[in-house]
């Protein structure tokens, strides 16, 4: 087993993978920015390294620094945990070049799932299922109307690059889709210094269920269920449950084979996410894009199949077989978790701020993955994730009773904070049916 751990992240995930090295042993290595001296992270490392100021770029994203503190420490491996440095394969080569061991999957699956356009040729030639679209960039905004109508309105305007959510428009028409192209490329070009373009077809109602997935060291990819991803805002995840309560065991066999086809696809090694879009109106689903890191969400899968994914992710970076029996993978029980930020509650916009009161709940398959504690600032310079609450129960309707009751007792006061709106969301009928989609947000609004 790896001996040497340096933790290339911040806050919860920072936190959360620390958590599991000491656990096992390993010494944890943390660095953090000067906004981020205070944050039990750093605390609760074996050591930690200042990189740099608040801005990411000089820190976070600061590949020199990083492999810096790397070197002085002495670790022998770099987990980039999600976001930041998690998806770059020229730092993941980089690391690796250094003489140091990557805990994410290999350079060219990152490049390969990175481009979604190149991701959507791979997947189909895969056999997985994908949404009609364009196979090359729209090159201008008359190649993208001329795709569009050949597709069929409405239509998603996506910038290839992209990710989390960003950089994504709809088009009714072509008078928007006119619109939606200079918006997307000139985002792209700002945010991931490439325009590039996809047109795909737009589902007014549809659901977002993911398969969470593991590329052994011997090769084998295995699938360990789906979640259910379909409360957003701004297509950003605001809660996950796992199983999806719109998927049958009939199509959870077709979804996770799918998923292993994807991560066999690019010779997938480590954890990673095939993200899908689900039409439950015809039930078929379509591949949007491939995670090729730790997702946020995960906790809800290692509720359910009993397993901790970087416990697993060390493991196949270290060459080691997985602690479970792939062949006798089941789900038990149900797990919801929700992502409680620093915004507030009807327009979610951001509301840093010292944070003057945090009590977290307590019982009976309650979790809370956090990154701050009463005392530390909510700085305006990250994500506004504070912490994920995630709770367990031994079907939907217990794990739901337990959600209501663990948000009714976590305590926030000084920033902005989004935990009403959980309490409005676990009282709607619609949410506590089983049966909704990506609109649940707006309808609620």
């Amino acid at each position: 087993m790896i001996e040497s751990l340096l933790v290339a992240n911040r806050g919860e995930i920072a936190r959360r993978v620390i958590r599991t090295a000491r656990r096992l042993g390993i010494r944890a290595i943390a660095v953090y920015s000067e906004a981020d001296a205070g944050l039990p992270f750093v605390a609760e490392a074996d050591e930690a390294v200042c990189v740099g100021p608040a801005n990411p770029a000089q820190s976070y994203r600061n590949t020199e620094a990083i492999l810096a503190a790397a070197k002085s420490t002495g670790a022998q491996a770099i987990h980039p945990g999600y976001g930041f440095l998690s998806e770059n394969a020229d730092f993941a080569r980089t690391v690796e070049a250094n003489g140091l061991i990557w805990v994410g999957p290999g350079a060219d699956a990152i490049s390969a799932m990175g481009d979604k356009i190149n991701a959507r040729n791979l997947m189909a030639a895969a056999g997985v299922p994908v949404a009609p679209g364009t196979t090359d960039p729209a090159a201008d905004v008359d190649a993208a109307v001329a795709a569009a109508a050949e597709i069929g309105y409405p239509v998603m305007v996506k910038a290839a690059a992209g990710g989390g959510g960003m950089g994504m428009g709809v088009a009714a028409d072509e008078a928007a889709l006119r619109t939606e192209y200079d918006k997307v490329r000139a985002f792209a070009e700002r945010m991931f210094g490439d325009g590039s373009v996809l047109i795909e077809r737009y589902f007014p109602r549809v659901r977002h269920v993911e398969v969470q997935i593991l590329g052994l060291a011997d090769g084998r990819v295995v699938a360990l269920g789906e979640r259910e991803c379909s409360v957003q805002r701004r297509n950003q995840k605001l809660v996950e449950e796992s199983p999806s309560p719109a998927v049958s065991p009939e199509l959870r066999a077709e979804l996770l084979a799918a998923a292993v086809r994807a991560g066999e696809a690019v010779g997938y090694r480590n954890a990673g996410t095939v993200e899908c879009l689900l039409d439950p109106t015809t039930g078929q689903f379509f591949f949007l894009e491939m995670n090729t890191r730790l997702q946020v969400e995960h906790p809800v899968t290692e509720f359910v199949y009993g397993v901790d994914l970087v416990e697993e992710q060390l493991r196949v970076a270290a060459g080691l077989p997985p602690t479970f029996d792939p062949a006798a993978l089941a789900p038990r029980g149900h797990a919801i978790e929700v992502r409680i930020n620093a915004e507030d509650p009807k327009r979610f916009l951001p509301g840093p701020g010292a944070i003057t009161t945090w009590v977290e709940p307590e019982g009976d398959g309650v979790r809370v993955d956090s990154g701050y504690a009463a005392g530390t600032t909510v700085t305006p310079f990250y994500d506004s994730l504070m912490a994920k609450l995630i709770v367990y129960g031994t079907d939907r309707a217990e794990a739901l009773e337990r959600a209501r009751t663990a948000v009714a007792g976590f305590e926030i006061a000084g920033p902005k904070c989004n935990l009403p709106f959980f309490t409005e969301l676990f009282d709607n009928a619609e949410f506590v049916s089983g049966d909704y989609d990506t609109g649940i947000v707006g309808r609620m609004r």
